[in-house]
């Protein structure tokens, strides 16, 4: 259960950063928020498997990534 709860507020944390880091309004919730963290940092741990403060900057680029996706995904369904 604690495993759990630690993934979600990474995920939390991660999802947050990347929101704030990457520029203009991105209009998803909260629960998409840490989604998008918890997959951005478990790319990130594929892509780099040494941890730390550069994997969790790895984890934070990849969330980046998604969000960028996520945005031209909308985009094209509106």
């Amino acid at each position: 259960m604690g495993s759990l709860l630690y993934t979600i507020i990474i995920g939390a944390v991660i999802g947050v950063l990347a929101r704030f880091f990457k520029p203009g309004a991105d209009p998803m919730g909260w629960i998409l928020t840490i989604v998008l963290g918890i997959v951005g940092a478990y790319l990130g741990s594929l892509i780099y498997a040494g941890g730390g403060f550069i994997g969790f900057a790895v984890s934070i680029l990849c969330a980046i990534v998604l969000l960028f996706l996520y945005e031209m995904v909308r985009r094209k369904a509106a």
